[in-house]
C-alpha cells in the first residue's frame, strides 16, 4: 500500500498571487493540491529525478476474427460461442 506524504508549505506573495491567477483562469478550477503536484512533477522530471510517463501504445492484433462489427454486436457473439 502506498502512503502519501502530507506537507505544509509557506508560499511567498508572488507565488500565491500567480497561483491564484492561474486557478481562476481555468474553466474548471483545479484543487491546489493538483496544481502543486503537477508543478513538482514537471520540476523533478526536467531535472532527471522523475521518469517521464511513456504514452500508451495500442498495436493492432496480428490476427483478428475478421469480423468488423464486434464492437456493436459483442453480446450476440458471446451468446453464440460453443460451450
Amino acid at each position: 500500500m502506498r502512503v502519501m506524504k502530507r506537507a505544509t508549505m509557506t508560499l511567498p506573495d508572488d507565488l500565491t498571487e500567480a497561483l491564484d491567477r492561474y486557478v481562476k483562469a481555468q474553466e474548471v478550477r483545479p484543487p491546489l493540491t493538483t496544481v502543486v503536484q503537477a508543478a513538482l512533477r514537471e520540476y523533478l522530471r526536467q531535472r532527471g529525478f522523475l521518469r517521464s510517463y511513456r504514452p500508451l501504445r495500442i498495436t493492432p492484433a496480428a490476427k483478428g476474427s475478421g469480423l468488423t462489427d464486434v464492437s456493436l454486436n459483442h453480446d450476440r457473439y458471446f451468446a453464440e460461442t460453443d460451450e
